[in-house]
C-alpha cells in the first residue's frame, strides 16, 4: 500500500522569486508595469523577484489575481503554473510584428534604391 499524496503533481521547485518572476513573464508584463498595477516601487518587485524580501499577505493575493495563479503555487509551488498559452501567444504576436518590421525595411530599402539610382541619373546628365 502507497501511502496518501495530498499532491496530484510534484511542486514546483524554484524559489518564490522565480516563480514570481516566470508568472510576470508569462502575464507579458515589466516590473515596472507591474509595481505600478501594485503601488509599490519597482524595486519592490526586483527585490522580490531575487528572494531578498517577500511581499505580505495582502500583496500575495494581489499579485496572484493579477498574475492568474494561485497564491500557493508562488509560494510553495504546489497548484496551477502560468498559463503556457499566454506566453506562446505574446511571441507570436511579437513575431507577427517582427515580420512587419521587416517588409517594412525591405519596402524602404527599395526606395533608398530608388532615389539613388535617381540621383545617380541626375549626375551624369549635368
Amino acid at each position: 500500500m502507497t501511502p496518501a499524496n495530498i499532491y496530484t503533481e510534484a511542486p514546483d521547485m524554484d524559489t518564490f522569486g522565480g516563480r514570481l518572476s516566470r508568472a510576470r513573464d508569462a502575464a507579458g508584463i515589466t516590473p515596472a508595469q507591474l509595481a505600478r498595477r501594485l503601488g509599490v516601487k519597482t524595486l519592490t518587485i526586483q527585490a522580490w523577484e531575487s528572494d531578498r524580501s517577500e511581499p505580505r499577505a495582502n500583496r500575495l493575493t494581489m499579485l496572484a489575481a493579477f498574475l492568474g495563479v494561485s497564491p500557493t503555487w508562488l509560494l510553495s509551488g504546489v497548484g496551477q503554473a502560468p498559463e503556457e498559452e499566454v506566453r506562446l501567444s505574446a511571441i507570436r504576436i511579437t513575431q507577427g510584428q517582427l515580420g512587419k518590421l521587416k517588409d517594412m525595411h525591405a519596402a524602404m530599402a527599395e526606395v533608398i534604391s530608388s532615389i539613388e539610382d535617381e540621383l545617380a541619373r541626375l549626375s551624369r546628365t549635368q
